[in-house]
């Protein structure tokens, strides 16, 4: 297991902070008799350098799939599967697929399939709970849709929650990209979308708990 480049400022600040707090901690109740509540502090600041640590942790898995799956893109659970009418790029009916990520699980996000990058978009919005109807559209948002070699396509997109506060991609128009490859990263607690064609297989069921390279969500035909 490694960490995220994206957490090594955040991990520098919880350290001096939490440092801070220790310190002072000790020096106001280790001598006054406090003992107690000494201990009880001294347990919470371990518990939140370790939940800060924690999420930007990056798992080694290894990733192996066909060339017409479609792999699952983050950790989570999956909360939607329907059909939709995708308004921003495809403007046809699609098969959405949500995938909510709590801040206990893994953020960085993967390409769940290969392909050349044909649309990239970031829109700013607003900070719903990301299981809110409306956060697909009305949310901070980054949507990518990737041109698989059959020539169909998907869309994929990161949700902001109403914890997560950055939504981090690293990908670019006409970028050729492979399942399982890392894509971006979002901060404390988010939602993943699929978009995907209305004949895909599906291999997941609302109420699964999913894996970033190893789940397949479902196979293009």
């Amino acid at each position: 297991m490694k960490l995220h480049r994206e957490g090594y400022l955040i991990i520098f600040i919880a350290l001096i902070l939490l440092t801070i707090v220790q310190v002072g901690n000790y020096f106001l109740l280790q001598f006054t008799g406090w003992n107690w509540l000494y201990y009880l502090l001294s347990l919470g600041v371990i518990t939140m350098l370790y939940l800060v640590v924690q999420f930007f942790r990056i798992p080694k898995r290894k990733c192996v799939f066909g060339e017409n799956d479609i792999m699952c893109p983050a950790d989570g659970k999956v909360v939607v599967i329907e059909e939709v009418d995708e308004t921003e790029y495809f403007n046809d009916r699609r098969i959405q697929i949500s995938i909510f990520m709590s801040p206990l699980n893994v953020h960085a996000n993967y390409n769940p399939i290969s392909g050349i990058v044909k649309y990239v978009k970031y829109h700013k919005g607003l900070f719903l709970v990301a299981w809110h109807p409306k956060s697909s559209t009305d949310n901070e948002r980054s949507t990518v849709v990737t041109q698989h070699v059959s020539g169909k396509e998907v869309l994929f997109r990161q949700i902001a929650g109403a914890v997560a506060r950055r939504i981090c991609y690293y990908i670019q128009p006409n970028q050729q990209v492979t399942t399982g490859e890392e894509y971006g990263f979002i901060k404390f607690g988010s939602r993943i979308d699929l978009l995907l064609p209305l004949d895909s297989v599906i291999n997941v069921k609302i109420g699964d708990k999913v894996q970033a390279k190893i789940t397949k969500i479902g196979e293009l035909k």
